[in-house]
């Protein structure tokens, strides 16, 4: 593939930082080197000397003073090569990539840690948005998403979908406004990425099936446009076997795919990591080697020590204790909803995450339902219009979260709600 076609010329102009070049070689060279060249402070200077943390099973990771030199010490842009080897090896258990060991090839896949799954995305965002470029994507999305995207100035197209995620056949009628071949000829601006949240959509809880994966990685590759998997919920599907990702079918090279630890580990740890054709990854490193440096050593350490305790069955095993939680939250709320929404509103099951999105009846805008009454009666949810392109347009929706709120919490919420709404019919 012609990856230079899609980079925007920030990126392309990017070249690796020789500090940075010099820092890993030193990092990675036998103790004898001596070295003058690299800017890292003195870890003996550093106030923290050992650390213990203790994980659920009683076990312990354990920094004595040699390691805790090293979680203290600037590391390598990409990631610790002992958790991107660990990470490799969990995405080929898990997707098997076709590219993943395709030799002597720039489809070829790597892999960088990124400093949380936003971070990783919006350095993916700046290496291939132009402002006037054309995005597809589906409504609602995460707001997050588009207060991204929208600053870059790109013309974002919704391709509408319904509770299996897009509708491929909506999304082959808006492609039909160009032919295959205007790919090659940058004034046609055909669409160059499409954007989704294959699992779990926030807010939606919606899910794409396997059959639509394919349909719309077929048009990808007819209408040569590239695919960014952002898949942070993908941990949280509630039923097996998991659908299979689109970087399982990816062929061409042409799926960049964020995944994210903040919902079955810790959020404030701040770990993701981006999975694509080594030519890009390449793109979104060089950033970071001039943004973050690298995602925290400590971090890396705590979690790839972690990884190797457990083994990939001990953390399939934690996956699934996290689903299982999750699972009995998202009934507790549906239980709520029926018993006290069903006559005032509308929704579907979620298929994975931890949001159930619904319709309320009969009001065409829920903001100041939400935002003014609803806070009074001390409860809180979303209103649905922050998950649109145009925010400022009304929406009978709103997003209700179960994954802090108690089962007691999420039935009181929905019957103070449906009091509020009683009252504004």
């Amino acid at each position: 593939m012609n990856y230079s076609r899609f980079l925007t010329a920030t990126s392309a102009a990017r070249r690796p930082s020789p500090i940075r070049i010099l820092s890993e070689i030193m990092l990675r060279s036998p103790k004898p080197l001596i070295s003058l060249a690299a800017g890292l402070p003195n870890p003996n200077t550093f106030p923290f000397k050992t650390a213990v943390i203790t994980t659920d099973d009683g076990k312990v990771i354990q920094f004595d003073e040699e390691i805790m030199k090293k979680a203290l010490q600037y590391s390598q842009s990409a990631g610790i090569p002992e958790l991107l080897s660990w990470l490799k090896q969990l995405q080929l258990r898990l997707h098997s990539p076709p590219t993943l060991h395709r030799p002597s090839s720039q489809e070829e896949m790597d892999l960088c840690v990124t400093t949380g799954s936003q971070d990783g995305l919006c350095k993916v965002f700046e290496m291939l948005i132009n402002s006037g470029d054309n995005v597809l994507l589906n409504e609602p999305v995460y707001s997050g998403t588009l207060e991204a995207l929208q600053p870059l100035g790109c013309n974002i197209i919704n391709v509408p979908s319904d509770e299996y995620g897009i509708i491929p056949e909506f999304l082959k009628e808006i492609l039909s406004k160009w032919r295959p071949e205007d790919s090659k000829n940058p004034k046609k601006n055909t669409p160059k990425c499409l954007y989704t949240v294959p699992n779990g959509n926030n807010p939606t809880g919606n899910s794409l099936t396997s059959n639509r994966k394919k349909e719309i990685y077929e048009l990808a590759r007819k209408y040569d446009f590239l695919i960014i998997e952002d898949d942070p919920y993908y941990f949280l599907q509630f039923n097996k076997p998991w659908t299979p990702s689109f970087l399982s079918m990816d062929t061409d090279g042409r799926v960049i795919r964020c995944d994210s630890l903040s919902k079955v580990l810790s959020a404030g740890l701040r770990i993701g990591f981006i999975s694509g054709p080594k030519p890009l990854i390449e793109r979104v490193v060089l950033h970071t080697q001039v943004s973050t440096l690298h995602t925290s050593t400590f971090t890396q350490l705590m979690i790839s020590h972690l990884f190797h305790q457990w083994g990939e069955e001990g953390f399939l095993a934690h996956i699934d204790r996290v689903i299982n939680y999750y699972r009995k939250q998202k009934d507790a709320i549906l239980a709520a909803a029926d018993k006290w929404l069903s006559d005032l509103a509308e929704w579907h099951a979620p298929t994975a995450g931890m949001f159930l999105w619904i319709k309320i009846k009969g009001i065409n805008d829920t903001k100041k339902l939400i935002e003014e009454k609803a806070i009074k009666k001390e409860i809180l949810m979303v209103p649905g219009n922050a998950f649109y392109i145009d925010n400022s347009a009304p929406s009978p929706y709103f997003r209700a979260s179960f994954s802090l709120a108690s089962p007691e919490q999420m039935d009181t919420a929905f019957q103070r709600l449906a009091e509020l709404i009683k009252e504004s019919l």
